[in-house]
């Protein structure tokens, strides 16, 4: 994927998060000079903390800084239509069981089950993708493939999603 679609909020709350990660890398490396000097680093835990959690910090940093030019950032609210696109929210049909779903359609930096939303890139995303209101769509899950039929289809913008 050449870009990786992201919603304004989502955009504002990575680059906090990033601002957030370099603030941190002070404390980090004056945890891990203080360990250093309490001698023999073999046997050091507070020292192998210090560098793990620097190293967690650094893969998290080089993560977003690596994404942030292949963002496109798309306002929720200027989003509408007939079909099933970032931004929309979805509610499915499980064929067989008769049970409903609703979720949004967000990018994988944005997405969160938790909150109601899955990544456009997930299995159910991609399946869901360009698909409009009484269509069918097969899903491979876990638990063996799934048909599901698109109930509704619609555009609640920003404010109808907990993207905080």
């Amino acid at each position: 994927m050449d870009r990786i679609p992201i919603s304004k909020q989502g955009f504002e709350k990575i680059s906090q998060e990033l601002e957030d990660l370099k603030a941190q890398r002070p404390a980090i490396i004056q945890a891990i000079a203080e360990a250093r000097a309490e001698g023999d680093l073999s046997e050091n835990a507070g020292y192998d903390a210090a560098r793990e959690r620097q190293g967690m910090l650094e893969a998290r940093i080089t993560y977003i800084n690596s994404h942030m030019p292949l963002f496109d950032v798309l306002d929720l609210d200027t989003l509408s239509g007939e079909r099933a696109i970032f931004g929309a929210t979805v509610e499915v049909e499980d064929i067989d069981t008769e049970e409903r779903r609703t979720f949004t359609l967000l990018g994988p930096d944005d997405a969160d089950h938790k909150k109601g939303s899955i990544s456009v890139l997930s299995p159910m995303g991609q399946a869901i993708l360009g698909k409009e209101e009484g269509d069918e769509v097969i899903v491979d899950a876990p638990r063996g493939r799934i048909e599901y039929e698109i109930v509704s289809v619609e555009f609640r913008g920003a404010a109808g999603l907990n993207l905080k």
